[in-house]
């Protein structure tokens, strides 16, 4: 049976494209050979090339012989990369329920693996760049690194500011409100001091950078990522550890101790404020009793886990963002595990800060 196509086969028409290739497959009953003739036809793209190739497929699978005549050779090429193509699609595997939860935490656990290797192995590459600049001193970029430190220390200051008042307005009645029950409202002063500088204001800090800066380089390596911009580094000879990473994590190192002791003095005044007015502890007493019951220590272990906290940060934010592939879902994904992870280690190193020092008894 021949078979002689006429018209336009293009997505403007696509009905009755459709329509004609069913014809074409149900004109063919009982044929054991169709010749498909291709004088007549117009124009074709892809939608047209991949509806006749759809139906020869179709004829061959039912055993029918098809042969394709005068067909114009850009057509030959249109129908062989548009062709048709069969997708298996796969069952779901009904497994044994604790068989699987066991290799998901398998599987969990071999990532972070993973993770923490890769992590170790940047770091050693952000060392022996660290080297390279103290080197040779004018591969530094001061530009990059002040604009850097104005964005995450200058720009931080309000949001950094305000969250650590609230958080030792808070802490300071509830302390009232509880110590007032044993007479004990001046040790309020106590509480305050302490717990907010040698955790909260550090604590709080950190998670804030993670969540503002830390996104913000996986976002900014991601996007350069996605734009093969790494790429035309590497092929301009330059380091993109040196160029994109050093500065980041030195203003990140720079800007973290700074923006602790700004929160460390707004948790205190947030504290003053609330014992004064709720408590009926005056400026002077809060401070007198402050200098009693805190000493240099005690603000120097808050200022020394900063640089630490911003180094963990910096670090898990750029392994991420060079962890990105070419989509938009693959940079919201990796943008969400740089602050969760961010988070989840800053907590872990201020924990195990805290055994430090009260191994030291410091």
């Amino acid at each position: 049976m021949r078979l002689r196509l006429d018209g336009d086969w293009t997505i403007e028409g696509s009905r009755a494209v459709e329509n004609g290739a069913e014809q074409l497959v149900a004109a063919v009953v009982e044929a054991k050979r169709a010749v498909l003739d291709f004088s007549r036809v117009g124009r074709m793209d892809t939608a047209g090339a991949w509806l006749v190739d759809r139906a020869r497929q179709t004829l061959s699978a039912r055993g029918v012989q098809t042969d394709i005549e005068r067909l114009r050779p850009e057509y030959e090429i249109l129908l062989r990369e548009a062709r048709f193509r069969e997708f298996a699609t796969t069952s779901p595997r009904h497994g044994n329920a604790l068989v699987d939860l066991l290799a998901g935490i398998g599987a969990a656990i071999e990532g972070v693996g993973r993770d923490i290797y890769a992590s170790v192995a940047f770091l050693g590459d952000v060392v022996a760049a660290y080297g390279n600049v103290f080197l040779r001193p004018r591969g530094l970029r001061l530009t990059s690194l002040v604009f850097h430190v104005e964005q995450f220390a200058l720009r931080s200051v309000p949001i950094i500011v305000l969250i650590n008042f609230l958080v030792g307005a808070i802490v300071a009645q509830q302390g009232l409100f509880q110590l007032r029950q044993f007479g004990a409202q001046t040790f309020t002063v106590n509480l305050i001091g302490i717990l907010v500088l040698r955790e909260m204001a550090v604590l709080l800090t950190s998670i804030m950078i993670a969540g503002r800066s830390g996104s913000a380089i996986t976002a900014e390596l991601g996007s350069m990522k996605m734009r093969e911009e790494i790429d035309a580094l590497k092929v301009m000879g330059l380091s993109p550890i040196e160029v994109l990473i050093l500065p980041r994590l030195s203003a990140l190192i720079i800007s973290l101790p700074l923006l602790t002791f700004l929160a460390d003095m707004a948790a205190l005044f947030g504290g003053l404020c609330v014992a004064w007015g709720y408590g009926g502890i005056s400026p002077e007493a809060f401070i007198a009793r402050l200098q009693t019951s805190i000493s240099l220590s005690t603000f120097f272990i808050g200022i020394i886990k900063a640089p630490f906290m911003a180094l963990v940060i910096g670090l898990i934010a750029s392994v991420e963002g060079f962890a990105v592939q070419g989509s938009a879902e693959s940079l919201g994904r990796q943008v969400t595990s740089s602050v969760v992870k961010s988070i989840f280690m800053v907590i872990v190193a201020d924990g195990l800060f805290a055994m430090f020092f009260a191994g030291l008894h410091y």
